[in-house]
Order: C-alpha cells, then sequence, then structure tokens
C-alpha cells in the first residue's frame, strides 16, 4: 500500500477534479502489476495494473488507495474490471467521498464474493486527496493560502520591494506548489506592483493552473504579462456587476475571461468560490497581498496555509504584511491553526497548517 501510495503521489497536479490514485497488484508474494490515474479521462490506477498483470491478476490481491469506482463517468467502474479479471483480494486504504460512490464499489466487490480489507494507511490516503475530498462533497475548491514573510511579518519593504524575501530552494518549493493546483489566485494590486507571470516554472513539462484575478473595479492592466501571455495559461478575472462594460470587452478581445461575482462594489469571494467551483477548478493555490488574503481567511475560505518564514527583518510601519484584516481584541480570538508541521527549506523556514473554522466573518473583499 505504501509503494500505491508513492505512485499515486507522482501524479499530484495531473489528474484536475480527479483524485490521485495508486495500485499494486500482488500474486505469491510477486508484484505483478502497478498503475497510477495519470489524467482525468485516461484510466484509472487499477487498469494499468491489471493490464500490467495480465493472466496473473486471477487470484491476486490489488492494494490500491481509494476506493475502486462502481459508476459509468467518463471510464468504465473499475469493481466491474476487478471481478471481471477475477482478482481474489482487494486491500483499499480509504472509501470514496464521492456521492456517486461512497461504499458502494466495496459493496459490488463483496457482492462477487470478493474479500475486500479497508482501512490500511487510510490516514495518509485521505491526506493525499484533502483537495479532491472537499471538492467533491461541498463543490467548492479546496483553498491553500501561501505567503512568504520576514520575520518580522512583511511581504514587502516600505517601498513594496519584495524580491526576494525567501530563498532560491523555498521559490522552486512554490512552484511545485503551483503545479499541484488547478488555480492560482491574486488581487490586482499584487498585478499591479509585481507583473508577475502566475506559472509553474517546472524542469519537466507540467499542466499549468488557471491564473485567477481578483478585481473589483478592472484595474487590471492590459499590457500586463497575465493579459498578454495566452499561450501558458488561461487568465480569469473576478470582478462585478459594477465593471464597466467596455473594459470587459477589452478584456475578452485579449482572450481573458471576466466573471461578475456579485452586485458590488466589491466582489463576493463566497460568491467568487462557487462560481470558480462549478468551472470545476476544485483547487486554488492563493498567493495574494495582505488585504485579499485577509478577507479569504475571515470570509472561512482558506483550508491550508502554508507560509515561508525568511531570516531577515525588515521593518518600516507602513510596509505590508501578509494578512491586513481588522485583527482580534483578544488573542484567545485569534485564527489558530492545526495540524502544524514545520520544515526547513534552504534557509528559510516553512510552517504549514490548517486554521480552525468555529468564528468567520464577511466573505467580501475591501475595497483597496
Amino acid at each position: 500500500m505504501r509503494l500505491a501510495l508513492q505512485m499515486a503521489e507522482k501524479a499530484t497536479g495531473q489528474t484536475g477534479i480527479n483524485p490521485v490514485v495508486g495500485c499494486v497488484v500482488v500474486k505469491d508474494g510477486r508484484i505483478v502489476g502497478i498503475g497510477t490515474h495519470l489524467q482525468r479521462g485516461g484510466p484509472h490506477a487499477e487498469v494499468h495494473a491489471l493490464q500490467m498483470a495480465g493472466d496473473e491478476a486471477a487470484g491476486a490481491t490489488a492494494y490500491v488507495t481509494l476506493e475502486p469506482c462502481s459508476h459509468f463517468g467518463r471510464t468504465p467502474p473499475c469493481a466491474d474490471r476487478l471481478v471481471a479479471e477475477k482478482v481474489g483480494r482487494v486491500v483499499v486504504a480509504c472509501t470514496d467521498p464521492n456521492p456517486q460512490v461512497a461504499g458502494k464499489g466495496i459493496e459490488k466487490l463483496r457482492s462477487h464474493g470478493i474479500r475486500v480489507d479497508v482501512g490500511v494507511l487510510e490516514a495518509e490516503a485521505r491526506a493525499q486527496n484533502e483537495m479532491f475530498n472537499k471538492y467533491i462533497v461541498t463543490r467548492l475548491p479546496f483553498v491553500t493560502l501561501k505567503s512568504a514573510t520576514t520575520l518580522d511579518g512583511k511581504i514587502a519593504s516600505k517601498t513594496g520591494d519584495s524580491k526576494w524575501i525567501s530563498g532560491e530552494a523555498s521559490r522552486a518549493s512554490v512552484h511545485m506548489l503551483r503545479h499541484r493546483h488547478q488555480a492560482i489566485m491574486v488581487g490586482v494590486d499584487t498585478v499591479i506592483a509585481d507583473d508577475p507571470l502566475l506559472t509553474a516554472r517546472m524542469d519537466a513539462p507540467a499542466l499549468q493552473p488557471v491564473r485567477l484575478v481578483v478585481d473589483s473595479r478592472l484595474r487590471i492592466p492590459l499590457d500586463a504579462r497575465v493579459v498578454k501571455d495566452r499561450e501558458s495559461a488561461k487568465t480569469i478575472v473576478l470582478t462585478t456587476n459594477q465593471a464597466s462594460i467596455e473594459q470587459i470587452m477589452r478584456l475578452n478581445a485579449l482572450g481573458v475571461e471576466v466573471i461578475k461575482c456579485g452586485d458590488g462594489p466589491r466582489v463576493d469571494l463566497r460568491k467568487a468560490m462557487a462560481i470558480v467551483g462549478e468551472r470545476e477548478i476544485g483547487s486554488i493555490l492563493l498567493e495574494g497581498g495582505g488585504t485579499l488574503n485577509g478577507a479569504m481567511l475571515e470570509a472561512g475560505l482558506v483550508d491550508k496555509i502554508v507560509l515561508f518564514l525568511a531570516p531577515k527583518i525588515v521593518g518600516g510601519t507602513d510596509a505590508p504584511g501578509a494578512f491586513a484584516m481588522a485583527g482580534f481584541e483578544r488573542m484567545a480570538d485569534a485564527i489558530a491553526l492545526d495540524r502544524v508541521t514545520v520544515e526547513r527549506i534552504g534557509d528559510d523556514c516553512c510552517i504549514t497548517g490548517y486554521p480552525r473554522t468555529e468564528r468567520r466573518e464577511p466573505g467580501c473583499l475591501p475595497e483597496s
């Protein structure tokens, strides 16, 4: 099962809204087939592994990281294929939260006399598909907030200079994070200040995330790189019903899609997330400035935080911080993180955790 998890991990960022899944087929103590779900619409992990196993699949044990599907989607049910190949036993790491599956795959296998064991390395398997697990149940994207700050919590100097806060190793790690998500989201102020390209720059070819820009008043420059660059990735601007029709037409003519999210004057972030989910974008890497970060966090729309802490102190009363929001009067009311991990990356410290969701405020982006 650990090998199956390792196989699945290698496909992270390649499967769109589908889960990553690995499968290993074992017969008489020998591995006779391995497989990974490589891309949405393509064969599932079980199919690849069974094809490799061939005739030796009969009576074998299949270890799979996610419950085999039992419904017809873009591909036939994997449970049916396991039955047809006369597999003797299936070991499942975790059940599939997809309402179309949710135990039905296991039930089908058992109804055909196949022994099924569930729960081997379950926690690891669920964590591996945390983005899929949220999206398939809520149809809302899983949002990872990423930021890089100095020791005193600044994301830029008082002059706006931010290159570079984190080290080279951390920046390489960020490109991997971008690849693992279906979209990157920033505010228009970030586009104006930094003119980022917002792509995943990898050593090997990779799927590029969609670029989402939150822009209540359509201030995005028409010569911004996220506007001019049509080849790397699609750009979507999230705005309001008060946006200028003329500016929308200009952006459309340049290949940029504009989506209205609320009556304004500010983008309704909750509505924006619902609309993005309807577009089958199941995961977002939020790389915003303090205003967007704070608004998303207060609205309860952030599922995970990845903070790169650089060993630098820049100072400056007016230097921007990672979270610009009203704040709390008592430390007891602060947004705390659960399941915190700490990792050293180069000279930086990477802190990862999951915000608790007991209290949340309105879901609109403050006017900038």
